[in-house]
Formats: structure tokens, C-alpha cells, sequence
């Protein structure tokens, strides 16, 4: 059992949901990354999803965008993330996730990734641009070595889609609320509830949502029936209003807070 199913079991007991934060790693520079991402878990923040950098986003919309751009400005890689991993996980066993598209994983090599990643701590890693169909190998040596790899669903998911994501994800199943790419929205889909109540009619995996999410009203909306919810181009755009303050890690965690009060 590794960190992700640890967490989700514990909130189970205690009747609480998952409260996930992605942050791009490097932005506005890795240095403060690693501070957000030990503030996170000082003040109960459940996972952590680290974005990768990458210079061909499919699902990233342009907050995200553009703080891959500056990361990348940065040279801000994959294993500069996994030795900043490696570097927190001497202070924090929050769990943590990679979010990278496959290219870097395969250039890395995959095997040697894979490696890598469970020696630095990480305990999942999630590849929008990778359906199970394309991940036999990725699946293949990340589960003899106790590394999630978790998949995605969407509105337009069919129940056969639904039993094979169920089967293949490891950790959660990430529940994409809407058709389009990350960034924050007024509104959420009104078929969320609908689509989350079909899901777990077919598997019992946590699923957590995002996509969209930048409020306390739509998280507090979604935990009413989801196992948890991922906040991330919110929490990018506060790190960019607030990129030149030398309060910038109190203040992100204080708006971090109130989203998951």
C-alpha cells in the first residue's frame, strides 16, 4: 500500500474527502516550489500534483501554459523535479503526484523513470496524453514497482471506458468535469453528479474531479459527491498575482486553505 491508497483509506474513516493542489513545478522557480509544496503539507493539503513543464500541452488551457513557458525558461526538467521530491520527502510523507505528458517520461527512458520516480518518492503519476491502450509498459513496470499510474475519464466516458479506466488506474481515477482544457470556470457542468453516480455504479476506486475548479462553492459542490477535488490553474493564477511578493508562499496557502475549509 503506498501513500495515495494510505490517504484515501484514512479520509474514508474519518468521512472526509481528498483536497488535491497542482502547481507547476518550477514556477515561478523551483526553489518556491518546494516551499509551497512543504506549506501544502504543513496546513493539510492531501496530494500533490506536480506539473511537469512541457513545450506541447494537449489538456493544459493558458494559466497553466504559461507558467510551464516560464519553467522551461527556468530549465526546470524531470530530474530537477525528482530530486526536489527527493529533497521533500525528508521533511514531508504527503503524497505526491507527477502530472507530465508522455514525452518526457519516454525520453527519460520510461524504465529508468520509473526508477527514478519511486527512489525519489513519488507515489503517481498521471499522463493525459496516455491512454491505457498506449501504457502496457509504462502499467507493466510501474506496478512491480509500486508506482500509480492514474488515468482519466470524461463526460463523454462510456460504461465500457468506465471498466477499463477502473481496471488499469491505480490511486484514483481523475474525473475531467467537462469537456475542454484546465482553467478556472464560473460554472461547473450540471451533469456532474449524473456522470459521478454512473462511475461509481461500475467501480468502487476513489474519483476525484477536476478540471475548472476555482472556488470554495465548487469545491464544496463536488465533495458532496466525489471522493475528492483538484484545484490547479486557481492556484497558479494566485502564484503569478503574486509572484514578485516576498509573501507569496503564506498567501497562496491562505487562499489554499480557505478553497478546502
Amino acid at each position: 500500500m503506498n501513500r495515495i491508497e494510505r490517504k484515501f483509506r484514512e479520509l474514508k474513516r474519518q468521512k472526509k474527502k481528498a483536497f488535491i493542489a497542482f502547481i507547476t513545478a518550477g514556477y515561478p522557480n523551483l526553489s518556491t516550489t518546494k516551499k509551497l509544496l512543504l506549506e501544502f503539507a504543513r496546513i493539510g493539503v492531501d496530494i500533490v500534483e506536480l506539473g511537469v513543464p512541457f513545450s506541447d500541452p494537449m489538456a493544459d488551457g493558458p494559466v497553466i501554459q504559461q507558467a510551464s513557458e516560464v519553467a522551461l525558461k527556468n530549465k526546470v526538467n524531470l530530474r530537477k523535479i525528482l530530486k526536489l521530491v527527493k529533497e521533500a520527502r525528508r521533511v514531508t510523507q504527503m503524497p505526491v503526484c507527477l502530472m507530465s505528458y508522455y514525452n518526457p517520461i519516454y525520453c527519460f527512458p520510461q524504465d529508468k523513470f520509473v526508477r527514478a520516480a519511486v527512489d525519489a518518492g513519488v507515489d503517481g503519476v498521471i499522463v493525459p496524453d496516455l491512454p491505457p491502450e498506449e501504457a502496457k509498459g509504462l502499467l507493466k513496470t510501474a506496478q512491480q514497482s509500486g508506482l500509480d499510474i492514474i488515468f482519466f475519464l470524461a463526460p463523454t466516458s462510456t460504461g465500457e471506458r468506465i471498466k477499463l479506466i477502473s481496471q488499469k488506474t491505480r490511486g484514483f481515477i481523475y474525473y475531467v468535469s467537462l469537456t475542454g482544457v484546465t482553467g478556472p470556470r464560473q460554472k461547473l457542468p450540471a451533469d456532474i453528479a449524473v456522470n459521478l453516480a454512473a462511475i461509481k455504479r461500475i467501480t468502487k476506486k476513489p474519483v476525484c474531479v477536476g478540471f475548472g475548479v476555482s472556488s470554495r462553492a465548487q469545491v464544496k459542490q463536488i465533495t458532496r459527491v466525489a471522493d475528492g477535488v483538484i484545484v490547479g490553474s486557481a492556484i497558479i493564477k494566485k502564484i503569478r498575482e503574486n509572484r514578485k511578493r516576498a509573501d507569496l508562499v503564506s498567501r497562496v496557502s491562505n487562499f489554499v486553505l480557505k478553497l478546502k475549509a
